[in-house]
């Protein structure tokens, strides 16, 4: 026979028992949907991760006070290397920053410090998170830009540098370059608005470490809530870690590793890991959603045998008459295989409304917003398609097998 034959009849075979094929075809339907959904899903979190992670410094190496072995490597409470068992009565002074000005792979150092005041505009008030940096390095280390205005400069002590949901959000009235705030009574002149960037970095105030120490409650002259290192390089970063931790160690007269009260975290560290996290789980998704293909597959199993039970008597009839053992299994074959093509493409229609959907119900993924869309990709669809057919070939070999061996007289006789 021919294979347009072997087609024709699979395609008959098909239409000719509806109602169980089309159950069967469901299966597949709800596998294939999930699983190209899940993976545009997760494809769409790589991509947004990557996106992030191209902006960020990954030569920045921070240096906290506290530190507990479990959290040492991953922001917590407090800030990196924060959460249980972690020494917070500890300061970061300048005698840190001078033990590791001579550090070969150090481009830039510098203490920053933070806090929360009352901030007035407009004879309206609000509570916002206020930075303070050395303006000497700082437009050297930081990836934040501006949208209008300028970056702190060395010559600045009561100016800041705002966020754009600072500058519009906060307030009735939006705060415009060189409009003026009031932090704890003292006048302080905006110089820059900072382009969006999301999230909470949005609602923040940067402005000169000499004049922030004298508005921060708790805030003292060369004492630091953090340190921050800029490596002349990204391949440095793991060798600069080490030795920033040796070496604090010897300034710090700390002997024992149980006994160090600082932390060292880098943004290539953090950034290695929400990648893996994002991997590990758009994988957790996938073998979830396999779990419906495994049914599926069980379904076109369980149809090929009733199929085989139910026309026996015509492949004994077409053995009589001269179809060999192949005929009789490519027909079968193709019929499975049919039923896991249609399954397929209305699996990936759905996969494409499942990816369609995510975004119209407002969901975000890595801090990204809810409006933009998910894209499924050409390549992801042909995976779809070919492994709807693949399940459905390899669930109908068995009973196709089962079928081509059917000795003629056997079958004519079954009732």
């Amino acid at each position: 026979m021919r294979n347009s034959t072997y087609l024709k009849m699979g395609l008959n075979m098909l239409l000719h028992s509806k109602l169980r094929s089309w159950l069967t075809i469901i299966g597949i339907v709800i596998g294939i949907g999930s699983v190209v959904g899940i993976l545009s899903l997760g494809d769409a979190m790589q991509e947004q991760v990557q996106s992030r992670l191209a902006e960020m410094d990954l030569t920045k190496i921070t240096i906290s006070p506290g530190y507990t072995k479990a959290s040492s490597n991953m922001p917590g409470p407090g800030g990196p290397g924060g959460g249980e068992g972690t020494t917070t009565d500890v300061e970061l002074t300048d005698d840190d920053i001078d033990a590791l000005q001579g550090l070969d792979g150090i481009q830039y150092i510098a203490g920053q410090i933070s806090g929360s005041e009352p901030v007035i505009y407009a004879a309206q008030n609000a509570t916002l998170s206020i930075t303070g940096v050395d303006p000497q390095v700082w437009k050297y280390m930081t990836t934040l830009e501006t949208q209008s205005g300028r970056l702190l400069e060395p010559s600045d002590k009561y100016a800041a540098v705002i966020g754009s949901g600072v500058a519009s959000g906060v307030y009735d009235q939006n705060i415009g370059v060189n409009q003026v705030i009031t932090i704890n009574g003292k006048a302080v002149r905006v110089v820059g608005i900072l382009a969006e960037e999301g999230g909470g970095g949005d609602r923040s105030i940067y402005m000169p470490i000499d004049g922030a120490v004298n508005l921060l409650d708790d805030a003292e002259e060369d004492v630091y809530d953090t340190i921050t290192v800029k490596a002349k390089s990204e391949d440095l970063v793991d060798g600069l870690m080490e030795d920033i931790e040796d070496k604090l160690m010897v300034s710090r007269h700390i002997i024992r590793d149980d006994d160090r009260d600082f932390s060292v975290t880098a943004s290539k560290s953090m950034a290695e890991s929400v990648t893996e996290m994002t991997s590990s789980m758009t994988l957790f998704l996938g073998a979830i959603a396999a779990v419906s293909l495994l049914v599926g597959a069980v379904g076109i199993a369980n149809t090929m045998f009733t199929s085989v039970l139910e026309k026996t008597k015509e492949i004994g009839t077409m053995k009589a008459i001269g179809a060999k053992n192949r005929d009789i299994l490519m027909i079968f074959l193709f019929n499975s295989a049919m039923v896991g093509l249609v399954g397929g493409i209305l699996g990936v229609m759905l996969g494409a409304c499942v990816s369609t959907i995510f975004p119209l119900l407002g969901m975000t993924m890595m801090g990204g917003g809810g409006s933009s869309g998910i894209s499924l990709a050409p390549d992801l669809m042909a995976f779809g398609l070919i492994l709807a057919v693949g399940i459905g070939v390899a669930s109908g070999v068995v009973p196709a097998y089962r079928a081509s061996k059917l000795k003629p007289v056997d079958a004519l006789r079954y009732e």
